[in-house]
């Protein structure tokens, strides 16, 4: 069985790069029928926080990715990376090492001034033990191999080779019995049954190391495909300038899950030319062979015709529920349900507008304000006191209607329009001003039908009476 996991670090929120390795990850796990594991890497006590691993997991909820079983902590696993290493040592293949600080220190500052990088040179691989220095806690250290080389066959970079001599002995417990990140991920990997590791290219060399880990255990290694780094729209490595930020600041700046799927997916995977692809069709075609070997390039601007694309294609009553909030939240009061229905009538005609939940949140305000509405400029300007008679006029062959739908409406300020000898714009565009304090907005017949009798002539009445 194919068995991928994502595992974050929780010392901050979950990025937009580690968004998509989550979905690569869970992408691959469903087109094999696999399982996708989550495991939370938070042996760094200092900077791992509980908000941290929170976010993390709403996060990957909200992008509609759920994992397998319960989420693994790897700090909880220390005493299990221990015991590895009490195996290592006991089968030759790790050593303790009894260097002080200092003495590292001294050596890389050596190696340094001879012109050669700094690495450990192995002072404790063969010495006796009986040598060792009284009080002084060891370091447990790989015995690395320093012949031959390590290979990486991975599905993205192809085979990349690396010479052991340039490895040196990695630490795997340091002196106060912690497990080191390379050591613990091993570790994980291998007792979670994964089978293809999936990640940022920046973990590409210590892939290297962790290849002599798993051969110096006589365990399996997993295949490995590494991602490239996703980039900033100049092609610099991505920053919070570009929007390196967590995925739910995307939530909360109105993108839908399926559109963050959908954009991230196309960030180095693709299809031909497919660029709407919905997540039935990624799971059917999803490879790791798909995957390029460039950096990708942020783009605010593609992301939000996506967004606008499948703001289109979603449901009403889904789009009511995830605008609402963003409503309350501008308005400083919950919605009624008379008024969510308003809202629920009134989708359809922002569909084809607005590329963000914020932009139909901002441009449904209208449908709660209070009265009399605030004016924006525009509005206030061609609200001149000939056209608030025009309005009281209009607004009284409004209330005769006999039906208040959009074409009734419509009907009635066309004859309006063409017994004053004006054009339908001019009757329309104030009528607009005045049911919605705005010059922009969905059709304005619908937005009276929406708006409803009583709601619509107290607005006109309050216009006409103004001033």
């Amino acid at each position: 069985m194919i068995v991928t996991r994502f595992a974050p670090s929780p010392t901050g929120y979950l990025h937009i790069g580690g968004g998509r390795t989550a979905l690569f990850n869970w992408l691959f796990a469903k087109h094999h029928q696999g399982k996708f594991l989550l495991r939370i890497e938070d042996t760094d006590r200092a900077r791992s926080t509980d908000a941290a691993v929170d976010a993390i997991l709403e996060g990957l909820k909200w992008l509609g990715l759920e994992w397998d079983g319960e989420a693994i902590s790897q700090f909880q696993r220390k005493d299990r990376h221990a015991e590895v290493v009490a195996e290592m040592l006991a089968n030759g293949t790790a050593y303790r090492c009894y260097c002080t600080p200092e003495e590292l220190d001294a050596m890389r500052e050596a190696q340094k001034a001879a012109g050669q990088q700094p690495r450990y040179d192995g002072r404790w691989r063969d010495r006796d033990p009986s040598e060792a220095p009284a009080g002084v806690a060891p370091a447990i250290r790989l015995k690395a191999p320093r012949e031959g080389e390590t290979v990486v066959k991975d599905h993205v970079q192809g085979e990349v080779r690396v010479q052991n001599s340039q490895l040196d002995d990695l630490i795997l417990l340091r002196s106060d019995g912690t497990p080191t990140y390379l050591l613990a991920v091993v570790v994980d990997d291998h007792d979670m049954d994964v089978t293809h590791v999936v990640r940022g290219d920046d973990h590409l060399t210590n892939t290297f190391r962790q290849i002599q880990i798993y051969n110096a255990m006589g365990w399996k290694t997993p295949e490995f495909a590494h991602i490239p780094l996703i980039h900033g729209p100049d092609g610099a490595k991505l920053s919070k300038r570009h929007g390196a930020l967590g995925i739910e600041a995307y939530r909360d700046m109105g993108f839908l899950p399926e559109t963050m799927r959908n954009y991230l997916l196309r960030l180095g995977w693709g299809h031909g030319d497919a660029e709407i692809i919905s997540t039935e069709q990624a799971i059917e075609w999803f490879t790791l062979e798909g995957i390029g070997r460039s950096p990708s390039r942020l783009d605010f601007a593609k992301m939000e015709n996506l967004n606008a694309h499948y703001i289109r294609e979603a449901e009403d009553a889904r789009l009511v529920t995830l605008t609402t909030p963003f409503i309350e939240a501008k308005i400083g009061r919950a919605l009624t349900d008379v008024e969510k229905d308003r809202l629920r009538r009134s989708i359809p005609g922002f569909k084809p507008r607005v590329k963000t939940l914020i932009e139909l949140a901002d441009g449904s305000l209208y449908l709660f304000a209070a009265r009399p509405l605030a004016m924006d400029e525009k509005a206030g300007a061609l609200l001149t006191a000939e056209v608030r008679g025009q309005i009281g006029a209009l607004a009284a062959k409004f209330a005769e209607a006999g039906e208040w739908t959009a074409g009734a409406l419509e009907a009635i300020v066309r004859d309006f329009a063409e017994a004053n000898g004006l054009k339908l714009g001019k009757v329309a565009q104030p009528l607009r001003a005045a049911l919605t304090g705005t010059t922009v907005s969905p059709p304005i017949f619908e937005v009276a039908e929406i708006l409803g009798r009583e709601e619509s002539l107290s607005r006109l009445e309050d216009v006409k009476n103004h001033g």
